[in-house]
C-alpha cells in the first residue's frame, strides 16, 4: 500500500497540491486525473522519490519514501516516464535487464535468476518474440509494453507510469489499460497512472484520483 499524510507539493513558490492525505491499495489500478499544469507528473515523481515534498510524507508498506536510498526505493517503486524511448543498438531483452539493476552485484552482471525474471517480464506483456529486436523496429504500442516489462523486471510492489497512452491510437490505448488491470489485478501490484482520457478511466480502473 502506498499512503499520503497530509502531503504538499509543488516547486519554488508555487504550491501544486496542500494537505493531501491519501492511500492506494495493492492489486488495485488507479487512474490520475487532472487539467495540465495541475501536478499529476509532479505527483508520480513524489510517490516515487524522485520530487521532494513541500510538507507531509509518503510511505511504502509503512516505510518513508524519503528514507530510501536509490536502490532500495527502486526495489519497492517501478516507474515510467511518457518520453517515447528509441534505442536502435539494444535488445528488448537487455533494455527490459535494466530493471534488474537493483538486485544486482557491483558490477551489474545477470545472474540466471535475473534472465529468468526478463524471460518471464516479456512474456507477461505478450513481447516474448520480440526479445531479440531493437525498439526503432517496433510500434509505439509495443515499445510501450517493453517498458513496462522492464517494469515489471523489477519486481516492485509498486508501478507508477505517466501518460502511458499518449502516443497510442484509441484500441492501443485500450489494450495498454486492459494490461495495466490485468497486471494489477493478478500480480496484486499498486499500478497508478497519469491520463487525460476520462472514459478509459471510468471503463478500466478500479479507482480515479482526480486533482
Amino acid at each position: 500500500m502506498i499512503r499520503l499524510e497530509n502531503i504538499s507539493l509543488g516547486y519554488g513558490t508555487r504550491t501544486l497540491l496542500e494537505g493531501v492525505t491519501t492511500h492506494f491499495e495493492a492489486g488495485t489500478l488507479t487512474a490520475l486525473i487532472g487539467r495540465n499544469g495541475a501536478g499529476k507528473s509532479t505527483l508520480l515523481r513524489a510517490l516515487a522519490g524522485l520530487e521532494p515534498l513541500q510538507a507531509g510524507a509518503i510511505t511504502i508498506g509503512g516505510q518513508s519514501i524519503a528514507e530510501l536510498d536509490g536502490a532500495e526505493a527502486a526495489r519497492r517503486v517501478a516507474f515510467v516516464a511518457t518520453d517515447k524511448v528509441r534505442i536502435a543498438n539494444l535488445p528488448c531483452e537487455d533494455l527490459v535487464a535494466l530493471g534488474r539493476a537493483p538486485y544486482t552485484n557491483w558490477i551489474g552482471r545477470l545472474q540466471a535468476v535475473d534472465r529468468e525474471i526478463v524471460a518471464d517480464a516479456l512474456a507477461k506483456v505478450g513481447m516474448s518474440e520480440f526479445a531479440h529486436k531493437t525498439m526503432d523496429r517496433m510500434s509505439d504500442g509495443e515499445c510501450q509494453r517493453v517498458m513496462i516489462a522492464r517494469a515489471l523486471a523489477q519486481q516492485t510492489p509498486v508501478i507508477l507510469l505517466d501518460e502511458p497512452t499518449a502516443f497510442l491510437d484509441m484500441p492501443n490505448r485500450y489494450e495498454l489499460c486492459r494490461l495495466l488491470q490485468r497486471l494489477a489485478h493478478d500480480e496484486q501490484k499498486v499500478i497508478l497512472f497519469s491520463t487525460h482520457e476520462l472514459d478509459i478511466a471510468t471503463k478500466m480502473c478500479d479507482a480515479i484520483a482526480l486533482i
